[in-house]
């Protein structure tokens, strides 16, 4: 029996164990939402004499902070206690969520704390605040629309978006803006090591990361030698698609490209900008007395030194110190 057991031990013995099989090459899954573009619906017929960057005149006083008008958006948002502001929770620099401090920051956020400054007259206002991330898909929807399940069927989901939103006319027919309150434009991003896109004309064929809805989109789509584009949600998500080989390139303005640059040194800005982006906070359309309020808190920061302060803040370093601000266009 013994003789039995020491043999069978001795043939497992010199039986030679199975190597693990090499883990399969798996490729790396797009962000969730991406899809490619080959078109866009056209888009709708617009007045040729329009002015995008023109917005409306501020009262010439503005009211003290808890003291809004009678029966305004503005007093209606005092007695909420609270600004609902539709936000980037993804984008460096402009709006993102500090991983450190769990604290919503960028030069966009600070435009909102403003607001809501002249709003309540508190410095500390982020308790007055609530933020609504969004994609950029959604910067005029959250406007339009009311909160699924709302009992208020006639107020839209946020009382303001500040979300490197460029001013169209194509918007305005839609939702109302403010006066420019940064110019931003159009160029691309590529890592160091590439030598083949040094500017748009150099798109031709190669796979280009966009964010859905934006102008940066329909601007790549529309070049007549055309890149193969990728629309996703987040302007986080074309960084991460660079990164992992997945595109070639990520095209959009420059204030966010500088974002994805600081975060990662192995990528550089190429090419000349090749549009002008005027970037203006969004508002419903019924909301024209909170657009005037908030041009007079933007004519304000002009004045007395807040706005450069921010810029230089947040935006001087990777993108040049700009003096002065936006001149404000007016329509009334």
């Amino acid at each position: 029996m013994i003789a039995a057991v020491a043999g069978l031990l001795t043939s497992c013995a010199a039986t030679p164990s199975a190597l693990p099989s090499p883990p399969a090459s798996v490729e790396a899954p797009v962000p969730v939402g991406a899809s490619q573009v080959t078109s866009l619906p056209p888009a709708p017929e617009i007045d040729t004499d329009c002015d995008p960057t023109r917005s409306f005149r501020p009262t010439p006083v503005l009211p003290a902070p808890g003291q809004m008008p009678p029966g305004s958006t503005m007093a209606r948002i005092v007695e909420d206690g609270f600004l609902r502001a539709g936000v980037d929770q993804t984008t460096n620099l402009m709006g993102y969520r500090d991983p450190a401090t769990n604290r919503i920051d960028g030069f966009d956020i600070e435009m909102v704390r403003e607001i809501a400054r002249a709003l309540f007259g508190t410095d500390d206002v982020d308790d007055r605040i609530k933020w609504v991330t969004i994609t950029s898909d959604q910067r005029t929807k959250v406007l339009v629309e009311p909160e699924e399940g709302s009992e208020e069927a006639d107020q839209p989901q946020v009382d303001i978006v500040v979300r490197t939103m460029t001013a169209t006319c194509e918007r305005w027919q839609e939702v109302l803006f403010s006066t420019t309150y940064l110019l931003a434009r159009q160029r691309i991003v590529v890592p160091q090591d590439n030598e083949d896109i040094t500017g748009k004309e150099d798109l031709a064929g190669h796979r280009v990361c966009s964010a859905t809805a934006s102008t940066s989109l329909r601007r790549l789509v529309e070049l007549r030698d055309g890149p193969l584009v990728t629309a996703v949600p987040h302007w986080s998500d074309c960084l991460v698609m660079l990164q992992r080989q997945q595109v070639d390139a990520v095209s959009t303005d420059d204030t966010i490209l500088a974002g994805m640059v600081a975060q990662d040194p192995n990528l550089k800005v190429v090419g000349e900008p090749f549009s002008s982006e005027p970037y203006g906070m969004a508002f419903n359309r019924e909301a024209e007395d909170f657009v005037r309020f908030a041009n007079g808190v933007l004519e304000r920061m002009r004045a007395d030194g807040t706005w450069q302060r921010l810029y230089d803040d947040w935006l001087a370093g990777p993108l040049g110190r700009v003096s002065p601000p936006p001149e404000p266009r007016y329509r009334d």
